[in-house]
């Protein structure tokens, strides 16, 4: 079964937007070594969960296959990296300072009213996007920040309307992480509400399913 997905989150590199992006986040990467943030408990961490289980390879989406040849950076996968990260109150409060800022900077725009297209994935950098493109700009300054790319990874799944949506995947010691444009909340996996399809591999350049026979078209709406 396929199913089609409406579009809502691209952009295009824009040198003021990103400098603006960067300065305001040049704390973040303060964040991960601030000494108020090492004094928080673990109880200001989510709770233990399990991380979702793949069964096996799945077809990328083609407007991520497009990107990755734009951008090969973004899409390399470099297996010296670990493939989670240990959730420490700094490094949380720095993924939670990403996903709000980013959230607020971006305008949620389609890819037909962006790009007059049906489906491009790019990052955010112009200020405006749909929903991978908030997830991939992300992404890249949490790489900024110091968190591992290969522990990152672009994620297909099926929103509580039935349609495709992207969200960031974050695997961590306390389970998977999900970074998402419709919510400053960083939730477990389990607690979106959302079916997971498939994520970006972490041993390859490609995709691995996560359980769903379904394989959206497209992944991507406001």
């Amino acid at each position: 079964m396929r199913i089609a997905f409406s579009k809502l989150c691209d952009v295009r590199p824009t040198h003021s937007f990103t400098t603006r992006l960067l300065a305001g986040l040049a704390l973040a990467g303060a964040f991960l070594a601030a000494p108020k943030a090492e004094a928080q408990t673990t109880a200001a961490l989510p709770a233990m969960s399990l991380s979702a289980a793949t069964t096996g390879p799945a077809r990328p989406i083609a407007a991520w296959a497009e990107f990755c040849e734009r951008y090969p950076g973004e899409c390399a996968v470099d297996r010296t990296e670990p493939a989670g990260v240990t959730l420490t109150a700094a490094l949380w409060q720095t993924i939670n300072g990403v996903n709000r800022r980013i959230n607020r900077a971006v305008e949620a725009v389609t890819d037909q009213e962006h790009w007059r297209a049906a489906d491009r994935w790019d990052l955010a950098e112009d200020g405006r996007g749909d929903c991978e493109d908030f997830q991939l700009l992300k992404r890249r300054l949490l790489v900024e920040a110091g968190l591992p790319r290969r522990a990152m990874r672009m994620t297909v799944v099926i929103d509580e309307k039935g349609e495709g949506h992207a969200v960031l995947t974050i695997l961590t010691s306390r389970g998977d992480l999900i970074l998402d444009n419709k919510t400053n909340a960083v939730l477990p996996w389990t607690q979106t509400g959302y079916t997971f399809v498939k994520r970006e591999s972490q041993d390859a350049v490609g995709w691995v399913a996560l359980g769903r026979d379904a394989s959206p078209l497209t992944a991507a709406n406001r």
